[in-house]
Protein backbone atom coordinates (compact mmCIF):
# COMPACT_ATOMS: atom_id res chain seq x y z
CA UNK A 1 0.00 0.00 0.00
CA UNK A 2 1.34 3.74 -0.84
CA UNK A 3 1.80 6.04 1.46
CA UNK A 4 -1.03 8.62 2.45
CA UNK A 5 -0.13 10.71 5.12
CA UNK A 6 0.81 13.82 5.14
CA UNK A 7 2.00 17.10 6.95
CA UNK A 8 -0.34 20.19 7.44
CA UNK A 9 1.20 23.11 8.77
CA UNK A 10 3.24 20.84 10.56
CA UNK A 11 1.02 18.44 11.83
CA UNK A 12 1.01 14.99 10.46
CA UNK A 13 -2.58 13.64 8.50
CA UNK A 14 -3.00 10.22 8.25
CA UNK A 15 -4.53 11.07 5.01
CA UNK A 16 -5.37 14.43 3.23
CA UNK A 17 -9.25 13.47 3.46
CA UNK A 18 -11.17 16.10 5.58
CA UNK A 19 -14.58 16.68 5.61
CA UNK A 20 -15.15 20.38 4.85
CA UNK A 21 -16.99 22.76 7.29
CA UNK A 22 -20.96 22.75 6.81
CA UNK A 23 -21.47 19.01 5.47
CA UNK A 24 -20.20 17.93 8.32
CA UNK A 25 -21.61 19.21 11.82
CA UNK A 26 -19.66 19.13 14.81
CA UNK A 27 -18.42 15.07 13.57
CA UNK A 28 -20.57 13.10 16.18
CA UNK A 29 -23.48 12.88 14.14
CA UNK A 30 -21.30 10.95 11.54
CA UNK A 31 -19.47 8.79 14.24
CA UNK A 32 -22.71 7.29 15.21
CA UNK A 33 -22.19 5.66 11.25
CA UNK A 34 -18.71 4.39 11.14
CA UNK A 35 -15.40 5.40 13.02
CA UNK A 36 -14.37 8.81 12.12
CA UNK A 37 -10.62 8.35 13.58
CA UNK A 38 -10.33 7.21 9.91
CA UNK A 39 -10.32 10.64 8.54
CA UNK A 40 -6.96 13.15 8.42
CA UNK A 41 -9.09 15.49 10.30
CA UNK A 42 -12.12 17.53 9.43
CA UNK A 43 -13.61 21.03 9.73
CA UNK A 44 -16.57 21.61 12.28
CA UNK A 45 -19.48 23.97 11.30
CA UNK A 46 -18.68 27.38 10.92
CA UNK A 47 -18.68 29.03 14.14
CA UNK A 48 -19.48 33.03 15.08
CA UNK A 49 -19.01 34.91 18.44
CA UNK A 50 -23.07 34.96 19.09
CA UNK A 51 -25.20 32.07 18.46
CA UNK A 52 -26.95 32.06 14.70
CA UNK A 53 -29.92 31.10 13.31
CA UNK A 54 -29.57 31.16 9.99
CA UNK A 55 -31.53 32.53 6.59
CA UNK A 56 -35.27 31.92 6.34
CA UNK A 57 -36.48 28.98 4.75
CA UNK A 58 -36.03 27.60 2.22
CA UNK A 59 -32.45 27.66 2.30
CA UNK A 60 -31.72 24.39 -0.08
CA UNK A 61 -32.02 24.24 -3.77
CA UNK A 62 -31.10 21.03 -6.10
CA UNK A 63 -28.69 21.78 -9.09
CA UNK A 64 -27.55 20.00 -12.29
CA UNK A 65 -24.37 18.40 -10.63
CA UNK A 66 -24.52 20.18 -7.27
CA UNK A 67 -26.77 22.11 -5.01
CA UNK A 68 -27.49 25.56 -3.49
CA UNK A 69 -27.52 26.33 0.03
CA UNK A 70 -28.00 29.36 1.91
CA UNK A 71 -28.03 28.52 5.66
CA UNK A 72 -26.63 31.62 7.00
CA UNK A 73 -23.39 30.27 9.12
CA UNK A 74 -26.49 28.73 12.00
CA UNK A 75 -24.75 27.75 15.15
CA UNK A 76 -24.76 27.93 18.74
CA UNK A 77 -22.58 30.70 18.74
CA UNK A 78 -18.21 29.66 20.44
CA UNK A 79 -19.18 29.97 23.97
CA UNK A 80 -21.81 26.64 23.36
CA UNK A 81 -19.25 25.45 20.74
CA UNK A 82 -16.51 25.13 23.74
CA UNK A 83 -18.66 24.11 26.33
CA UNK A 84 -21.24 21.60 24.49
CA UNK A 85 -19.94 20.24 21.30
CA UNK A 86 -16.57 20.27 21.47
CA UNK A 87 -16.71 18.01 25.18
CA UNK A 88 -19.11 15.43 22.71
CA UNK A 89 -16.94 15.77 19.83
CA UNK A 90 -13.69 14.18 22.30
CA UNK A 91 -15.76 11.43 22.75
CA UNK A 92 -15.69 10.15 19.84
CA UNK A 93 -12.58 11.60 17.39
CA UNK A 94 -9.17 11.43 19.13
CA UNK A 95 -7.23 13.48 16.47
CA UNK A 96 -6.68 17.42 16.18
CA UNK A 97 -10.10 18.90 14.59
CA UNK A 98 -10.06 22.11 11.99
CA UNK A 99 -12.07 24.85 13.31
CA UNK A 100 -13.69 26.66 11.18
CA UNK A 101 -14.18 30.73 12.16
CA UNK A 102 -16.42 33.19 10.72
CA UNK A 103 -17.15 36.49 11.55
CA UNK A 104 -19.11 40.10 10.50
CA UNK A 105 -16.25 42.53 11.96
CA UNK A 106 -12.59 41.85 12.60
CA UNK A 107 -13.37 41.44 16.08
CA UNK A 108 -15.23 38.94 15.56
CA UNK A 109 -12.54 37.03 14.27
CA UNK A 110 -10.34 38.30 16.55
CA UNK A 111 -12.77 37.33 19.77
CA UNK A 112 -13.81 33.69 18.58
CA UNK A 113 -10.36 32.53 17.57
CA UNK A 114 -8.97 33.54 20.22
CA UNK A 115 -11.19 31.60 21.98
CA UNK A 116 -10.96 28.15 20.11
CA UNK A 117 -7.12 29.07 20.16
CA UNK A 118 -6.97 27.55 23.77
CA UNK A 119 -8.79 24.21 23.44
CA UNK A 120 -6.38 21.55 23.13
CA UNK A 121 -8.65 19.66 20.70
CA UNK A 122 -8.02 22.26 18.21
CA UNK A 123 -5.18 22.03 15.65
CA UNK A 124 -6.13 24.30 12.96
CA UNK A 125 -7.86 27.64 12.72
CA UNK A 126 -9.56 27.71 9.32
CA UNK A 127 -10.57 31.49 9.60
CA UNK A 128 -13.31 31.89 6.72
CA UNK A 129 -12.92 35.54 4.83
CA UNK A 130 -16.48 34.69 2.51
CA UNK A 131 -18.36 36.66 4.96
CA UNK A 132 -20.20 40.27 4.75
CA UNK A 133 -18.02 43.12 6.18
CA UNK A 134 -20.62 44.59 8.79
CA UNK A 135 -18.26 48.05 9.10
CA UNK A 136 -17.36 48.07 5.33
CA UNK A 137 -20.21 48.05 3.33
CA UNK A 138 -21.09 44.61 3.48
CA UNK A 139 -18.74 43.40 0.99
CA UNK A 140 -16.91 39.80 1.60
CA UNK A 141 -13.93 40.23 3.57
CA UNK A 142 -12.59 37.77 1.07
CA UNK A 143 -12.78 40.18 -1.84
CA UNK A 144 -10.50 42.58 -1.07
CA UNK A 145 -6.52 41.80 -0.16
CA UNK A 146 -6.67 44.91 1.90
CA UNK A 147 -9.34 43.51 4.21
CA UNK A 148 -8.73 39.80 3.98
CA UNK A 149 -5.08 40.57 5.13
CA UNK A 150 -6.01 42.43 7.77
CA UNK A 151 -8.04 39.82 9.26
CA UNK A 152 -5.05 37.47 8.79
CA UNK A 153 -3.14 39.50 10.77
CA UNK A 154 -5.39 40.44 13.35
CA UNK A 155 -6.55 36.76 14.01
CA UNK A 156 -2.59 36.18 13.88
CA UNK A 157 -1.41 38.63 16.64
CA UNK A 158 -3.85 36.18 19.18
CA UNK A 159 -2.95 32.90 18.48
CA UNK A 160 -0.88 30.40 18.63
CA UNK A 161 -1.96 27.64 16.02
CA UNK A 162 -2.05 27.50 12.54
CA UNK A 163 -4.24 29.81 10.70
CA UNK A 164 -5.77 28.53 7.62
CA UNK A 165 -7.58 31.25 5.40
CA UNK A 166 -10.28 30.20 3.48
CA UNK A 167 -11.03 32.41 0.13
CA UNK A 168 -14.07 32.70 -1.60
CA UNK A 169 -14.33 32.27 -5.19
CA UNK A 170 -16.08 35.22 -5.93
CA UNK A 171 -13.51 37.15 -6.84
CA UNK A 172 -11.08 39.03 -9.61
CA UNK A 173 -8.23 37.58 -8.85
CA UNK A 174 -7.66 34.94 -6.24
CA UNK A 175 -3.97 34.96 -6.53
CA UNK A 176 -3.39 38.36 -5.09
CA UNK A 177 -5.80 37.67 -2.37
CA UNK A 178 -3.72 34.48 -1.23
CA UNK A 179 -0.36 36.37 -1.66
CA UNK A 180 -2.30 38.90 0.48
CA UNK A 181 -2.88 36.52 3.45
CA UNK A 182 0.59 34.54 2.93
CA UNK A 183 2.21 38.39 3.93
CA UNK A 184 -0.20 38.95 6.90
CA UNK A 185 1.05 36.07 7.90
CA UNK A 186 -1.80 33.05 7.57
CA UNK A 187 0.24 29.55 7.71
CA UNK A 188 -1.84 28.26 5.04
CA UNK A 189 -4.83 28.44 2.53
CA UNK A 190 -7.96 27.11 1.77
CA UNK A 191 -9.91 27.25 -1.20
CA UNK A 192 -12.48 27.24 -3.05
CA UNK A 193 -15.50 28.15 -0.89
CA UNK A 194 -18.92 27.68 -2.63
CA UNK A 195 -19.80 30.17 -5.92
CA UNK A 196 -22.99 32.06 -5.88
CA UNK A 197 -25.69 30.83 -7.68
CA UNK A 198 -29.72 31.13 -7.99
CA UNK A 199 -32.35 29.03 -9.31
CA UNK A 200 -35.83 30.28 -9.92
CA UNK A 201 -39.41 28.21 -9.17
CA UNK A 202 -40.77 28.46 -13.28
CA UNK A 203 -44.53 28.61 -11.61
CA UNK A 204 -44.28 30.95 -8.64
CA UNK A 205 -41.74 32.88 -10.85
CA UNK A 206 -39.52 33.25 -7.45
CA UNK A 207 -36.39 32.68 -6.43
CA UNK A 208 -36.01 28.46 -5.14
CA UNK A 209 -34.64 29.83 -1.77
CA UNK A 210 -35.50 32.52 0.18
CA UNK A 211 -32.28 34.44 0.37
CA UNK A 212 -32.66 34.41 -3.97
CA UNK A 213 -28.69 33.35 -4.11
CA UNK A 214 -26.46 31.12 -2.22
CA UNK A 215 -23.69 29.34 -2.60
CA UNK A 216 -23.19 26.76 -5.18
CA UNK A 217 -21.49 23.32 -4.71
CA UNK A 218 -20.97 20.26 -5.67
CA UNK A 219 -19.14 18.30 -8.63
CA UNK A 220 -20.19 21.27 -11.37
CA UNK A 221 -17.41 23.45 -9.69
CA UNK A 222 -14.71 20.73 -9.56
CA UNK A 223 -12.61 22.50 -12.67
CA UNK A 224 -12.98 25.96 -10.96
CA UNK A 225 -11.57 24.62 -8.03
CA UNK A 226 -9.06 22.56 -9.97
CA UNK A 227 -8.26 25.60 -11.68
CA UNK A 228 -7.83 28.33 -8.22
CA UNK A 229 -5.59 25.92 -6.38
CA UNK A 230 -3.18 25.37 -9.53
CA UNK A 231 -3.18 29.07 -9.11
CA UNK A 232 -3.03 29.92 -5.79
CA UNK A 233 -0.35 26.81 -4.93
CA UNK A 234 2.15 28.04 -7.25
CA UNK A 235 1.93 32.08 -6.10
CA UNK A 236 2.21 31.10 -2.18
CA UNK A 237 4.77 28.81 -0.31
CA UNK A 238 2.58 28.14 2.39
CA UNK A 239 0.13 24.86 2.45
CA UNK A 240 -2.98 24.93 -0.19
CA UNK A 241 -6.06 22.49 1.22
CA UNK A 242 -8.16 22.18 -1.85
CA UNK A 243 -12.13 22.07 -2.26
CA UNK A 244 -14.70 22.35 -4.76
CA UNK A 245 -16.65 19.38 -5.96
CA UNK A 246 -14.69 16.71 -4.74
CA UNK A 247 -16.55 13.73 -5.14
CA UNK A 248 -13.93 10.66 -6.20
CA UNK A 249 -10.50 8.96 -4.88
CA UNK A 250 -8.82 10.18 -8.54
CA UNK A 251 -10.85 13.75 -7.95
CA UNK A 252 -8.54 13.73 -4.54
CA UNK A 253 -5.44 12.85 -6.80
CA UNK A 254 -6.21 15.44 -9.52
CA UNK A 255 -6.23 18.30 -6.85
CA UNK A 256 -3.10 17.21 -4.92
CA UNK A 257 -1.56 17.34 -8.29
CA UNK A 258 -3.01 20.75 -8.99
CA UNK A 259 -0.99 21.58 -5.82
CA UNK A 260 -3.19 21.02 -2.50
CA UNK A 261 -1.07 19.72 0.21
CA UNK A 262 -4.83 18.38 1.92
CA UNK A 263 -8.45 17.86 0.33
CA UNK A 264 -11.73 19.00 1.68
CA UNK A 265 -15.35 17.23 0.10
CA UNK A 266 -18.23 19.10 1.22
CA UNK A 267 -21.70 18.62 -0.74
CA UNK A 268 -21.03 15.00 -1.50
CA UNK A 269 -21.24 13.92 2.29
CA UNK A 270 -24.67 15.34 1.83
CA UNK A 271 -25.27 13.48 -0.77
CA UNK A 272 -23.82 10.04 0.73
CA UNK A 273 -22.63 10.59 4.41
CA UNK A 274 -20.02 7.70 4.14
CA UNK A 275 -18.24 9.51 0.91
CA UNK A 276 -15.13 10.26 2.34
CA UNK A 277 -14.83 7.01 4.37
CA UNK A 278 -15.13 5.45 0.76
CA UNK A 279 -13.01 7.76 -0.61
CA UNK A 280 -10.18 6.70 1.99
CA UNK A 281 -10.75 3.58 1.26
CA UNK A 282 -10.39 3.53 -2.43
CA UNK A 283 -7.53 5.47 -2.65
CA UNK A 284 -4.61 2.73 -1.73
CA UNK A 285 -6.07 0.99 -5.79
CA UNK A 286 -6.40 4.58 -7.25
CA UNK A 287 -2.68 5.28 -6.40
CA UNK A 288 -1.74 2.36 -7.53
CA UNK A 289 -2.95 2.94 -10.52
CA UNK A 290 -1.23 6.04 -11.20
CA UNK A 291 2.01 4.04 -9.99
CA UNK A 292 1.68 6.45 -6.80
CA UNK A 293 4.11 5.25 -4.09
CA UNK A 294 3.54 8.61 -1.43
CA UNK A 295 0.77 11.53 -1.75
CA UNK A 296 3.69 14.07 -0.97
CA UNK A 297 5.13 13.39 -4.18
CA UNK A 298 2.52 14.36 -6.20
CA UNK A 299 1.41 17.72 -4.38
CA UNK A 300 2.10 20.03 -7.08
CA UNK A 301 3.41 17.62 -9.47
CA UNK A 302 1.52 19.65 -12.56
CA UNK A 303 3.88 22.64 -13.34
Amino acid sequence: MGKMSVNLCGIELDNPIIPASGTFGFGYEFAELYDINVLGTFSFKGTTKDARFGNPTPRIAECTAGMINAVGLQNPGVEAVIANELPKLKKCFHKPVMANVSGFSVDDYVYTCEKLDREEQVGWLEVNVSCPNVHGGGMSFGTSPEAAAEVTRAVKAVTKKPVIVKLSPNVTDIVAIARACEAAGADGISLINTMLGMRIDLRRRTPVIANKMGGFSGPAIFPVAVRMVYQVSHAVDIPVVGMGGVATAEDVIEMMMAGATAVQVGAQNLVDPFACKKIIEDLPAAMAKYGIESLTDIIGAVK
